[in-house]
């Protein structure tokens, strides 16, 4: 804060009430700095409304009214989505088509959802893949398989993740569980424990003959089956039922069976930095027939169209033909076929699951492109950008990133916030559009994974005019571009020009008024006019322009560069038809002045431009010192050296006008 009744004197105080006044906020009393006094929690409170005032240190009486403003507290990712319950309960019919919504699960996140991404959830699932699915924008979780029985499995664990950041690499997650159950229906027969003929014959089983038969297991079954008679007549009850037993052998046949595998699906885990060719994992087969014939292996290539995995037909084993990369691909579901060399229909299919493993192999980069801007008035350690990163990989501890400068920067320093973004300061006072408009400033970027990696992103910072408030007014790079159409800067700028412009000729106007004219009739004016860039020449100087070189632009040397300044940015000079000879000279100035004040290309920077053409009834008369009159009287230009550093060079020329009035 800062009252305009401040002197600079110390006479002043300034006191600081409100919320956190004191506490959270102090207030520097004699220059009216506001600093916090630790971090501040935009979820434990998002404003603070202060009020300030400016009293007379001896007196402490008010100078100004008491001011009142508000602090907002910008947001930033710091609060990870959680899950109102650590484990959920959910179950769903089996046999469920794919897609049946189980369970929706939702994850909250305390950042402000209004400030970019930071409370904007994604879901993901991290277990109980391939049988589950969740929605990424909604938490619902559906069937991912059809014919799920509950009859070979009835419970599952699915673990879903929840991360902010709308997923990106960066953001914070939190995880919930959610146990499944697969709920029965009607799908199977009723079956006996034993074979029942009718209520009078049923069957002793010796044998088990609730699993299937198989040839390769058992060839021969033996059964004893025994009728009784259960009605006994009442007559005749001490005869007792009456029993009969007989034995049958029954004889398995053999038939061509297909190919088993030795697991129900294969899970296989490897880093994504391994070598093409490398072996992943080996899947076995054998054929259940007696002959046990030979087994071919292959991979469905509708599973693998890129073709990153191959297999070797003979033993089983899966091996990389191309390389991996996990930012690409996580997981990748293969399916297997294997089949009888002699009866290649006989064939069995079993899924292969590959999950590809991070390794820290991409170096952080800059979140976005930044647009950066220092103000000409800006103060050392003043804050110009805020700068975050992002890195492909996804480590197991989060992403944790550091910056630092690639070299010592006497302009710049960029302070690490330790919460993965950081802060560009300002090391100096003041800059200068017009000493330099641009600004580089490497920054290096490392993460905190193993192996370590980084890079240097480079921050384009430019120089520009700004109000009392910080508020960009205009750059210098946009000056040199101006489009055809003049703005109001353009406008500004043109007539400070000209105001330069005539101060300067005024200037040489007077120092001009003692000396004797060169030509003392107006008829004998030349077509012919020096110019000079340098002091020292006089007469003998041979670099004249004549009005042949200005009715004949195409003589003057290509790309000859002015001395007198350095432009930003090189045009190339546009070409103009040389003038006819007999084109009257006032015409001929117009029309150059036309063409030039619509080139583009034209330089917007300070240039005096010399005719050779008067022109008539001037309300300033001539400028030129030929037939200037003198006047008694001197001007003082002692109030060029308040104008400014760039003024220096004419109060040293005009400053001492009279002390070249003495000596004359």
């Amino acid at each position: 804060l800062h009252s305009d009744q401040d002197k600079g004197d110390g006479s002043l105080k300034y006191i600081l009430s409100g919320d956190g006044a004191g506490t959270l906020f102090v207030i520097d009393e004699r220059t009216g700095d506001i600093h916090a006094t630790r971090r501040i929690d935009r979820e434990e409170r998002a404003f603070y409304t202060l009020r300030a005032q400016a009293i007379n240190r001896r007196t402490l009486r008010p100078v100004e009214p008491e001011s009142e403003f508000v602090i907002k507290i910008h947001d930033i990712n710091d609060n990870e989505p959680t899950f109102p319950e650590e484990v959920y309960t959910a179950s769903v019919p089996e046999m469920s088509v794919v897609g049946t919504s189980v369970v929706q699960v939702t994850a909250t996140d305390a950042d402000d959802p209004s400030y970019g991404n930071s409370a904007r959830i994604i879901y993901s699932i991290l277990q109980g893949q391939p049988y589950f699915s969740v929605e990424p924008e909604t938490g619902i979780i559906r069937t991912a398989l059809p014919n799920m029985n509950r009859e070979n499995r009835e419970q599952y664990q699915v673990v879903i993740q929840a991360k902010d950041m709308g997923g990106q690499m960066g953001g914070l997650s939190g995880t919930t569980t959610v146990n499944i159950t697969l709920t029965d229906v009607n799908d199977n027969p009723p079956r006996f424990p034993q074979i029942i003929t009718s209520h009078l014959m049923s069957i002793t089983n010796k044998d088990n003959l609730q699993t299937p038969l198989d040839y390769e297991n058992r060839r021969l079954y033996t059964l004893k089956v025994e009728a009784e008679n259960l009605y006994v007549d009442p007559r005749f009850y001490y005869l007792g039922p009456f029993k009969d037993t007989t034995t049958v052998k029954i004889s398995v046949e053999d038939v061509d069976e297909p190919p088993i595998f030795s697991r129900s699906s294969y899970l296989f885990e490897i880093h994504e930095d391994i070598e093409v060719g490398t072996i992943i994992g080996t899947v076995m087969a054998r054929d259940p027939d007696s002959a046990a014939g030979p087994i071919r292996f292959s991979l469905d290539r509708h599973t693998d169209l890129d073709r990153i995995f191959n297999i070797h037909s003979g033993n089983g084993s899966i091996y990389t033909s191309k390389m991996l990369d996990r930012e690409i691909s996580q997981w990748h579901n293969l399916s297997v076929i294997a089949a009888e060399i002699n009866n290649p229909k006989e064939m069995t299919r079993v899924s292969v699951y590959v999950r590809i493993l991070d390794v820290n192999d991409n170096a952080p980069q800059f979140a976005v492109f930044y647009d950066t801007f220092v103000c000409e008035n800006a103060r050392a350690g003043q804050l110009i950008q805020t700068i975050s990163a992002v890195d492909k990989d996804d480590p197991l501890g989060g992403q944790k990133f550091f910056f630092s400068l690639a070299a010592v920067n006497p302009n710049f320093t960029v302070q690490d916030n330790e919460d993965n973004t950081a802060r560009i300061l300002t090391r100096r006072n003041g800059f200068s559009r017009h000493e330099i408009s641009t600004y580089l400033l490497p920054v290096v970027i490392s993460d905190n994974d193993y192996p370590i990696q980084s890079s240097t992103g480079t921050l384009t910072i430019r120089v520009c005019a700004c109000d009392s408030r910080g508020n960009m007014q205009s750059c210098n790079a946009e000056a040199l571009l101006l489009p055809a159409g003049l703005s109001t800067g353009a406008l500004i700028a043109i007539l400070l020009c000209i105001i330069i412009l005539l101060v300067v000729l005024f200037a040489a106007l007077k120092r001009q008024r003692k000396k004797e004219p060169l030509i003392l009739s107006k008829e004998d004016i030349r077509d012919n006019i020096v110019s000079y860039n340098d002091e020292g020449g006089g007469e003998e100087d041979t670099q004249a322009f004549d009005i042949g070189t200005l009715r004949n632009p195409a003589a003057i040397e290509d790309k000859k560069l002015r001395r007198d300044i350095i432009p930003e940015t090189l045009f190339i000079p546009r070409r103009t038809p040389p003038a006819p000879d007999n084109t009257d000279v006032r015409d001929f100035i117009n029309q150059r002045l036309k063409e030039h004040d619509n080139d583009p290309s034209a330089p917007p920077y300070d240039s005096l431009a010399t005719y050779a053409y008067e022109g008539n009834d001037s309300i300033a008369e001539s400028l030129s010192s030929l037939e200037s009159g003198t006047t008694e009287g001197d001007q003082n230009y002692d109030y060029l050296k308040e104008w400014g550093p760039r003024f220096n060079k004419l109060a040293e020329m005009y400053g001492g006008g009279e002390s070249d009035k003495d000596t004359s």
